[in-house]
């Protein structure tokens, strides 16, 4: 066969090939981006096989950043993606539940060029998967807008009493600049006043959550709690480091709070006691998480309230990176932030380090603050 027709029909070949690739290269582009309904219908929602729903959980997961971590053999895990695997389980675990989990994810891009949508939306009731889908998470601020929107459409219509929560799973939350918190956006910001209008918008204008698990390293400071108590009734957090930024779930396991725990307050502590124990089984670090009662901090944290901020934009400016020259602390250990209310309404749960400095330090008033080293 002469070479310009065998040319000729090779560049068809090859012309074909091509074709044929971008072509599956797009079908599996959409099989990422389309939405990926569960094994029931949305329609479904209003069916008489759904029981009254006597709790709501909403999990926030943040997983763009590094949650990479090893248990004892060598083995590597995504931190983010463990607690999703978690929250699914509670979800299939609760018949009285309604079950919101969010995870946020990091950017990426099918061959390259396309990119991916960046968040997972999962929705339960009564143990079952209602929707699994993808979502894009809010490109310009972090308001938590798109994810409101899936609240806001799927939440049960319930005219009963439910007791809410709120659960947020992620590194230390900045109380002010926050750029970079979202590695795949690294000019974007995010603090805990962003976080704040978000559950602003959850919650309404006249409502509260009844309990908020912030799981995240730091979040026991007068301006989180203060920020946040708004939204929320009781608060557990760690004023402290806390290991992997993730507590113990396992009581959210089978609710049932008016048998088991007789109240929302008495269910609290015993969630915040589990996940102290369990921290102080496993590390040899400082271990503190403590239950904060919106109403009965409410005192101190107007108290200090000047301080505080005075101190926070003082030694932070506008980065979310800590200087040199500053430390966390007790605010126990600060002469301004001690004040007669610093030890009302907070239970807390307290393990000095096993090693260092603060090996003796066998008290923690509940509170956290900054104070400089120089």
């Amino acid at each position: 066969m002469p070479y310009k027709y065998n040319r000729i029909i090779m560049n068809a070949v090859y012309s074909n090939l091509f074709r044929s690739f971008v072509y599956a290269a797009f079908i599996v582009l959409l099989s990422f981006c389309s939405a990926d309904l569960s094994v029931q219908q949305e329609t479904q929602l209003t069916g008489e096989s759904l029981q009254a729903v006597q709790y709501s959980m909403v999990f926030i997961i943040h997983g763009d950043g590094d949650y990479v971590y090893h248990d004892t053999i060598g083995n590597e895990y995504n931190a983010d993606e463990v607690t999703v695997e978690k929250a699914q389980a509670i979800a299939k675990q609760n018949p009285y539940a309604e079950v919101f989990i969010f995870h946020q994810k990091p950017k990426r891009h099918f061959l390259f060029f396309f990119p991916l949508k960046d968040g997972e939306f999962y929705y339960y009731r009564n143990g079952q998967l209602i929707v699994n889908e993808s979502y894009w998470r809010d490109q310009e601020q972090s308001n938590l807008e798109n994810e409101l929107e899936y609240y806001r459409h799927f939440r049960a219509d319930n005219k009963n009493e439910m007791v809410n929560m709120f659960l947020y799973f992620g590194h230390e939350i900045p109380e002010l600049g926050g750029v970079g918190y979202d590695v795949s956006y690294p000019e974007r910001a995010f603090t805990i006043h962003n976080l704040a209008n978000g559950m602003k918008d959850l919650t309404g204008v006249s409502s509260r959550f009844d309990i908020m698990i912030l799981s995240t390293c730091y979040g026991g400071t007068p301006y989180t709690i203060g920020t946040l108590g708004a939204f929320s009734k009781y608060i557990i957090a760690s004023p402290e480091n806390l290991h992997l930024s993730y507590f113990d779930l396992t009581l959210l396991e089978r609710l049932d709070l008016s048998s088991n725990y007789g109240d929302v307050q008495t269910f609290t502590k015993r969630f915040a006691q589990q996940a102290f124990e369990r921290l102080s089984g496993e590390i040899q670090t400082a271990v503190s998480v403590v239950v904060y009662d919106v109403d009965q901090v409410k005192d101190y944290y107007q108290s200090v309230y000047t301080d505080y901020d005075n101190t926070l934009r003082t030694i932070r400016g506008d980065s979310r990176f800590y200087p040199a020259t500053v430390e966390q602390c007790d605010c126990w250990d600060i002469p301004n932030f001690t004040r007669p209310s610093i030890k009302l309404g907070v239970d807390v749960f307290y393990r000095p380090a096993r090693f260092g400095k603060a090996k003796n330090k066998n008290y923690h008033s509940g509170w956290e603050c900054w104070k400089n080293i120089e």
